[in-house]
């Protein structure tokens, strides 16, 4: 495989991080979760988006903040009234890994959500992407945060041909990844990767002229970004 990102010179990597950082400060989305930089609240809202849509879970995810303001309520809250909280979302496993994680934290982070990459991804229920949802845009560490969206932007950009449906590819995206992200910036660089793959690089019928790294990205220039 051709590693397209490895040709990226220090100075091509800047001015991409630059003007995608400059198009998410002008264009993310306002989501309350965006407000701080609270890892209960990112932890939280990203276990909620999992297989469900923005727009769904806000108000779930307001509530869900308004019964559990902290992780210790929520590690001590009854099963009963967590379920009650999530229902309408499916999915019913994510709570009640919720709800172990919590757990974990009281009994082996003295409540505090934990700040590494290694003892965030030891939680139940944190895979790889959360872990550098949480680790990026929480504590600023330059963790990627590869999900179907992020593989799908990546691809293009690179013209990766890896099935990103395979769980063996997902090494090559993170790898792509860590090659530009921005150090500086990881949190915003993850979400505006997020907020590209879920309005502009889209599955179907990529809105190309309207994409702020368009000139960077190698399928449109090939033309096959389709």
């Amino acid at each position: 495989m051709n590693k397209e990102w490895e040709k990226w010179t220090d100075k091509e990597t800047k001015e991409f991080q630059d003007q995608f950082i400059q198009w998410y400060e002008q264009e993310k989305r306002n989501l309350p979760w965006r407000y701080n930089r609270d890892p209960y609240r990112i932890w939280i809202s990203e276990i909620m988006l999992q297989q469900t849509r923005v727009d769904t879970v806000t108000d779930y995810f307001y509530r869900f903040m308004e019964w559990f303001p902290t992780i210790e309520e929520l590690a001590n809250a009854p099963e009963e009234k967590l379920l009650k909280a999530w229902e309408g979302l499916g999915y019913y496993s994510r709570a009640r890994n919720i709800q172990a994680a919590a757990k974990q934290i009281m009994s082996e982070f003295d409540g505090k959500m934990p700040q590494t990459p290694e003892e965030i991804s030891s939680l139940k229920g944190i895979g790889p992407y959360t872990t550098g949802a949480i680790a990026s845009i929480a504590f600023g560490l330059p963790e990627p945060a590869v999900d179907g969206n992020v593989m799908r932007v990546v691809s293009r950009l690179f013209c990766i041909e890896a099935d990103i449906a395979k769980a063996s590819s997902r090494k090559i995206f993170d790898e792509a990844m860590r090659k530009i992200i921005d150090e500086k910036h990881p949190g915003e660089f993850n979400q505006a990767m997020m907020d590209l793959g879920s309005a502009i690089c889209t599955p179907t019928s990529p809105k190309c002229e309207t994409c702020p790294i368009q000139a960077f990205c190698l399928a449109n220039k090939r033309g096959i970004q389709t």
